[in-house]
């Protein structure tokens, strides 16, 4: 008997910055959208344990899309990529989540984002509180800076060697599996994804002074942070949910960086309760 997933995938153009995207994502569910952001170096495949999930899938819409120069999401046919650096910028990444939720007709989703993803959602909660009717974010922190290394883009050092830091960042419990097929998907990406990811992450991303302004009365947060996650440890998640005003901070026990791909079983049971609450919001 043939056996198809749930999650059906497309192809949508948009326009970011004067420049025409051809982006892909995947999609599965009914009911309150949810915008899943991959992590910083790979693509949307990290949820696809999400999108599988029956339980959830049965109140909420998700989509889970590549960023341009990620995954299936090729460079711009229209510009001469490769005669510059890639670099993710927050005003890109910005206008390309608010436009991607437009241009999809989505009202007022919910986002979901870890690790680069995580980061961006505290500055959506920040900036754009009433583009979405609540917000996600795990494994941020105020700030990390120091961390884009040019040794994640160096002629003399593969993919592969990416893909091994990624393994130490997940946790120990975590099924092997799950953690090399995590580490299979960084040695796909293209060698200067990470690198360019990492100038939004480590660069422009500090909430020094700003995190006092989120407020969450209209839009809910929620952060996590891995108990495993040496780069950006529960401590951290921790500190700046205290700067916060009403946000809703949680350590995910034997969990790491990449939580909805490492330990997918362990990680619904901290979304759940979640979207739990969103559902019964009913805004």
């Amino acid at each position: 008997m043939t056996r198809h997933d749930n999650a059906q995938g497309r192809y949508l153009y948009l326009t970011v910055a004067g420049v025409e995207y051809r982006v892909y994502y995947e999609e599965t569910g009914r009911g309150i959208p949810v915008l899943l952001q991959h992590t910083a170096g790979v693509d949307g495949r990290q949820w696809r344990h999400l999108l599988e999930d029956e339980e959830i899938t049965a109140n909420f819409r998700l989509i889970a899309y590549d960023l341009p120069y990620h995954g299936k999401s090729l460079p711009p046919v229209s510009e001469e990529w490769w005669a510059q650096d890639y670099r993710l910028t927050q005003s890109f990444l910005t206008d390309f989540i608010l436009g991607l939720s437009k241009a999809l007709e989505l009202d007022r989703p919910v986002f979901l984002g870890v690790s680069l993803g995580g980061y961006i959602a505290t500055d959506l909660a920040l900036h754009h509180p009433e583009a979405f009717r609540a917000i996600i974010g795990c494994e941020a922190s105020n700030d990390l800076h120091g961390l884009d290394s040019p040794f994640f883009h160096h002629p003399r050092i593969s993919d592969g060697a990416k893909s091994a830091q990624m393994y130490d960042a997940m946790g120990p419990e975590s099924p092997e599996a799950c953690k090399r097929e995590s580490t299979w998907l960084f040695a796909q990406a293209a060698p200067p994804v990470m690198l360019g990811d990492l100038y939004y992450v480590c660069v422009e991303h500090d909430l020094t002074g700003k995190a006092e302004k989120i407020r969450t009365g209209g839009t809910p947060l929620y952060l996590f942070n891995g108990e495993y996650d040496w780069v950006m440890p529960p401590s951290h998640g921790k500190e700046l949910a205290d700067r916060i005003k009403g946000p809703k901070f949680k350590m995910m026990p034997a969990l790491g960086h990449f939580p909805m791909i490492e330990n997918p079983s362990e990680f619904r049971k901290h979304i759940l309760p979640v979207l739990d609450e969103i559902k019964a919001l009913g805004t």
